[in-house]
């Protein structure tokens, strides 16, 4: 099997060593990588070649899944990301089309969690819809319990995805649409279920500065030793959600997340960027911002197997770059796998390399 690497670009150390170093890096000088839709599992075999039937390329797409969330920590990643549906009164998600197109089908919630009031975890609407935490609740009690077996590990980033898109396929179920009362209480679910000492939070960083974006163009991100132990989220959304959630919080004051806002705004931070030839990332690196990009998507790196979107990940200076192949995949054939150096997730950035 070819791992590839990014072999030259910096020794590897390993994190308590980075940590132990007179240099305590700020975590904005980091380099790490992390899983896209990490709760994801497969979808059953038997609905996937009927929808493999009705859209080759598109089911092709959904052709891949992860090992548990506490297990990919365990492995070394430093990134998880999570879709999340709101559920205000429980049972919206309960009985996925997907059972009546394809009968036989092993339950996918046998403990009645899609029953119970609350925010979901899963990709798509009826269709992919295996998760390995199928609540919200239940995914951060396993980062939480995970963080406090191991409870000076390096910072985890995570990526949020509030998902409200309206399902054009008739007769499919229609998301919930976030409001600010909806991620107000997003918030909530967070701090009582991870625990507020267990997040770095936009507050944080900010500290003494009049904005955010001040703060993080003066490096006043916290240091490794200052962020055992902790996970930051970002909310992955534009337009419309991110209006929502920035309302009321200039500067993201009072929120648990990071907004995915744009440079030159006040609540500019954390970022994502998913094209790793964006050549505006090493420069938004370089003036203080932390960046996420993607080393692969829709499966169609791996299938091909190219490393070419990875290896310009890791020379952008992108701080959190997410694959669904940290493992090789095991629905069709392919070398593709990616890691650092000696098999590693995490490493100093090159971009500061002195």
């Amino acid at each position: 099997m070819r791992l590839i690497t990014c072999v030259g670009l910096l020794l590897v150390l390993p994190a308590i060593a980075l940590i132990a170093r007179k240099d305590d890096l700020p975590i904005n000088q980091i380099q790490v990588i992390g899983s896209h839709n990490s709760y994801k599992q497969a979808i059953n075999p038997l609905l996937f070649n009927v929808l493999k039937s009705q859209d080759s390329s598109g089911a092709n797409s959904l052709d891949y899944e992860h090992i548990a969330m506490p297990d990919q920590l365990g492995m070394g990643l430093r990134n998880l990301e999570i879709d999340v549906y709101a559920d205000d009164k429980g049972g919206k998600y309960a009985h996925p089309r997907g059972f009546e197109q394809v009968v036989g089908q092993p339950e996918f919630d046998k403990d009645g969690e899609m029953n119970k009031p609350g925010f979901k975890v899963f990709h798509v609407p009826d269709l992919d819809f295996r998760s390995s935490a199928l609540s919200f609740k239940t995914a951060l009690q396993q980062l939480r319990n995970w963080s406090e077996a191991n409870p000076d590990h390096t910072p985890v980033f995570m990526t949020l995805e509030a998902k409200d898109d309206s399902t054009k396929r008739r007769g499919f179920t229609q998301p919930e649409v976030f409001t600010g009362k909806t991620f107000d209480e997003l918030d909530a679910v967070i701090i009582e279920n991870l625990g507020r000492d267990h997040i770095i939070n936009p507050d944080i960083v900010r500290g003494k500065y009049k904005t955010l974006e001040e703060a993080v163009l003066a490096n006043n991100w916290p240091k490794l030793s200052q962020a055992k132990g902790k996970f930051i989220f970002v909310l992955d959304a534009k337009d419309r959600k991110r209006a929502t959630y920035l309302e009321g919080h200039p500067s993201l004051k009072g929120r648990v997340m990071f907004a995915n806002a744009e440079p030159g705004t006040p609540e500019a931070g954390l970022m994502i960027r998913n094209n790793p030839n964006d050549e505006q990332i090493p420069a938004l690196v370089k003036e203080g911002y932390i960046i996420r990009t993607r080393a692969d998507a829709d499966t169609k790196q791996a299938r091909n197997n190219d490393w070419s979107d990875f290896e310009a990940a890791c020379k952008s200076g992108a701080q959190i770059i997410t694959t669904d192949y940290y493992k090789k995949s095991t629905h069709f054939k392919s070398d593709y796998a990616i890691s650092f150096a000696d098999g590693k997730y995490f490493r100093a950035n090159p971009l500061f390399k002195k």
